[in-house]
């Protein structure tokens, strides 16, 4: 049960968000957005409440880092940087999650459509970032790689919390490609929606996967 009331506060939270997004005010951003990790971090939480594994803290650790970016990124001032950082050491705490109790996966043919997709995406992206062609390409690499490992801790173990961990990371690239697209190649009108949506999903999927697919 508290899953489920944590869950329905965290898409009132996101509503609440997203609609300040497009029609303000201003302050309502700076409330739900980190509210609504804030909400996802306390499902985490309770899911994992009596899990003393490695994979628990990890997760957790991703989504604290995770809303360190989401303030970044709200901010008045240009924090992209700071919240790229932020984030970018989220997916890395992903990433010891995603191989704890199996290893890292050196699978190339599971690498095989990850790293298709970030050469495209970065051909795309590169004659646009300008100075920031480094850190995009290391960010670009990492997330990859986050999605990578999630996809062979479902192929590894078939359960449950590792699928849901699976589309968790592959909706955060998604949201992260969106977001890419609209900052470096032109704003569109629907671009935060997109990105939204799909980031909210993704960290609720991977805090989900604590509890193996249990909603209540």
């Amino acid at each position: 049960m508290p899953t489920l009331i944590l869950t329905l506060l965290t898409v009132i939270s996101a509503f609440l968000h997203i609609r300040a997004e497009y029609h303000g005010p201003r302050k309502h951003v700076y409330i739900f957005k980190p509210l609504t990790t804030i909400l996802i971090l306390l499902n985490a939480v309770q899911l994992g409440w009596a899990d003393p594994s490695l994979y628990k803290y990890a997760i957790l650790a991703g989504l604290i880092f995770s809303l360190a970016g989401d303030v970044f990124l709200m901010l008045p001032s240009d924090r992209f940087l700071a919240g790229l950082a932020s984030f970018l050491t989220g997916h890395i705490f992903y990433i010891v999650a995603f191989t704890s109790g199996t290893g890292f996966s050196f699978s190339l043919l599971s690498l095989l459509p990850f790293a298709i997709y970030g050469a495209v995406m970065f051909s795309i992206l590169a004659p646009h970032t300008g100075k920031m062609k480094l850190p995009v390409s290391a960010y670009i690499s990492v997330i990859l790689v986050m999605a990578w490992q999630a996809c062979a801790r479902w192929g590894q173990t078939g359960g449950a919390g590792a699928l849901l961990a699976f589309l968790g990371a592959g909706l955060f690239v998604i949201s992260d490609s969106v977001l890419a697209l609209d900052r470096f190649r032109g704003k569109f009108n629907a671009a935060r929606l997109l990105t939204l949506v799909t980031y909210i999903s993704a960290q609720w999927l991977i805090a989900l996967s604590l509890g193996q697919g249990i909603l209540f």
